[in-house]
């Protein structure tokens, strides 16, 4: 029955309706309130993941900016140095092929004092200055450029650290 109360008391059924109605409607506001609370916080957590993002993109700009900047240093220091280690080494060689061909000659300036065995006495008064050079044999001479080469190779490798050193890693 559609006017039926419940235990024949109407206002117990009115209670009922108005109680379900109040929850009904509290429901749906608090529903309401919290899908706009949801949505602020969607929205501030968007915010806060585009600030990430772009400050996350401008780091990474700047460490790539500062990588190129120290291979652009490191490209002009080893062009430097490997032109002047070559520059060396062309005139060490020109050096080696002069002493080889004849045109020069290699001497090691040195003193010998007499009386020890390696060189002879001087026999009468007259005698020569025991001061003078020393040529060397073929072997040696090129034994002495190669040793060049390998000093000039350390020097300019050293040099070439040191200045990467100075300016490439000071570059940050």
């Amino acid at each position: 029955m559609i006017g039926a109360s419940i235990d024949g008391r109407p206002w117990v059924a009115a209670l009922l309706v108005g109680l379900g109605s109040g929850f009904a409607v509290a429901w749906a506001w608090q529903a309401n309130a919290y899908r706009a609370q949801l949505a602020s916080q969607a929205a501030a957590f968007q915010a806060d993941l585009t600030t990430i993002a772009n400050a996350s993109a401008a780091q990474a700009r700047k460490a790539l900016q500062v990588q190129q900047r120290m291979q652009q240093a490191l490209t002009v220091l080893d062009h430097k140095h490997t032109l002047e280690k070559e520059q060396a080494n062309a005139a060490n060689e020109a050096l080696r092929r002069a002493v080889a061909d004849g045109t020069r000659r290699l001497r090691i300036a040195g003193t010998c004092p007499a009386g020890t065995g390696h060189v002879p006495d001087a026999t009468g008064t007259a005698g020569v200055g025991h001061a003078g050079a020393v040529e060397l044999a073929p072997v040696a001479g090129r034994a002495v450029f190669d040793i060049r080469a390998g000093i000039i190779a350390d020097q300019a490798a050293l040099k070439a650290l040191q200045e990467y050193v100075e300016s490439v890693c000071q570059v940050r």
